[in-house]
């Protein structure tokens, strides 16, 4: 059982809590993630490590509501349990010194991007991250990146808060004026997409980290497989990190909406008795 030790609301159904959790904490890198469960019975939904304290021996995740576990989740107060959290899952980013970095964050991927950015400013990188969100009001994490990030450039869709557009639109004034050695996307798939093309002609490595429908987490229920080189990778051990100039983009975003009929029954089912 692990104990919630803290929980804020960053925005509108997106939720950052602390667990305890001293032997993770001790143990997790950047990139790196975790499956919970919060009953016996209940799903195993993978979330990423965003930061830990080993001192004090938590780990820190962001998550968002978007089916029932996650609401379920979102219910639970400080002072409550979780079942089970198994990690840290995943390999690590690579982080080394590559020059001028730029790390991009869409939405709730901008909690994936901040330990890495974080990361990468220790190992000497000069760091650079876009932001992107909707609007203003679900922009998460901006003072956490903007304390490990040598630049930040923040865009939202409707210009409500920094440059109106898309976070591709950054990105190519940046590629266009100065010399990047390494491109990190996260966020939905069309962005990561999006970013992987723009970057393609540039010859700029562009990793990605894809997050597929996961269950085990250790590589033998086959549920994460993801196309990249036209070979099968398994996202929990292979990844979740790939060069997106080999990702298969279209079979990702297919595997995606596999169950997400299933999944809008079951909140429904669940918000109907609450």
């Amino acid at each position: 059982m692990t104990e919630i030790i803290d929980k804020i609301a960053l925005a509108s159904d997106v939720f950052l809590m602390r667990l305890k959790e001293p032997l993770i904490a001790a143990k997790r890198r950047a990139g790196q993630f975790v499956i919970l469960r919060l009953s016996e019975k209940g799903e195993r939904i993978p979330l990423t490590i965003v930061d830990s304290d080993p001192n004090i021996g938590t780990i820190t995740i962001v998550f968002q509501v978007v089916g029932k576990t996650t609401s379920l989740l979102s219910s639970m107060k400080v002072g409550d349990h979780i079942t089970d959290v198994v990690g840290p899952l995943g390999r690590p980013t690579e982080i080394e010194e590559f020059g001028s970095v730029v790390i991009i964050g869409g939405g709730i991927g901008i909690a994936v991007a901040y330990p890495i950015a974080k990361a990468m400013k220790q190992s000497g990188n000069t760091v650079i991250s876009i932001l992107g969100a909707r609007s203003a009001n679900l922009l998460i994490l901006e003072q956490e990146v903007r304390a490990v990030a040598d630049e930040v450039i923040v865009t939202t869709d409707d210009g409500s808060l920094g440059v109106k557009g898309f976070v591709t639109d950054s990105l190519k004034r940046l590629l266009d004026s100065r010399k990047i050695d390494l491109v990190v996307a996260i966020g939905p798939v069309p962005m990561m997409k999006a970013v992987s093309e723009m970057t393609r002609p540039y010859s700029v490595k562009t990793i990605v980290s894809l997050n597929p429908i996961m269950v085990d987490g250790t590589g033998m229920c086959g549920a994460c497989r993801v196309m990249v080189e036209g070979r099968i990778k398994f996202a929990c051990v292979d990844g979740p990190e790939f060069n997106g100039h080999d990702v298969d983009f279209k079979d990702l975003a297919m595997r995606l909406t596999a169950y997400r009929e299933l999944e809008k029954t079951a909140l429904a089912m669940y918000r109907g008795r609450h």
